[in-house]
């Protein structure tokens, strides 16, 4: 179609070329969408650890009693095959699972990237720096246990 036009204005023939490559390099809108369902599965044999203890909340009803303390937040996230127990401080996260054995936990941010850490044969480990958006834990055992957690906001 193009070799049939006589091109008089070069403007008109690289606005014609500029909108061709930008049709050929655009993605499928179902390619994108594809895309996002793939990965929203990716996790969807983990088992699922939800909340069970948040010392925040236990602070909160004792307030009224004691006056407010500076201690690290615990949390406990708890599913039928793992119980994860957390430290969370100002500049870290120490975490344990029990029952004690090695593996990774990622830690997984609703934006920025992932960071993977190592989980020691005691099932302990430590994430730093602390995220800074809601995150969730995706823990991997060695005995092949995958459990992720609710989403957790620091």
């Amino acid at each position: 179609m193009m070799a049939s036009q006589q091109w008089a204005d070069d403007d008109q023939l690289l606005a014609a070329l500029d909108s061709a490559l930008r049709t050929a390099r655009a993605v499928p809108r179902e390619f994108v969408e594809a895309g996002k369902a793939a990965y929203t599965w990716h996790s969807i044999d983990a088992e699922l650890a939800a909340l069970t203890f948040d010392s925040t909340v236990q602070a909160a009803e004792l307030s009224a009693v004691r006056g407010p303390e500076a201690s690290p937040r615990y949390l406990t996230l708890a599913s039928t095959e793992l119980t994860i127990e957390l430290e969370i401080s100002s500049d870290a996260m120490v975490g344990q699972i029990v029952p004690p054995e090695r593996g990774q936990v990622e830690a997984c941010p609703a934006s920025g990237p992932a960071v993977t850490v190592d989980i020691d044969e005691v099932g302990c480990f430590v994430i730093r720096p602390l995220p800074t958006s809601p995150f969730r834990l995706h823990c991997h055992t060695g005995q092949g246990i995958d459990v992720l957690t609710t989403w957790i906001t620091l």
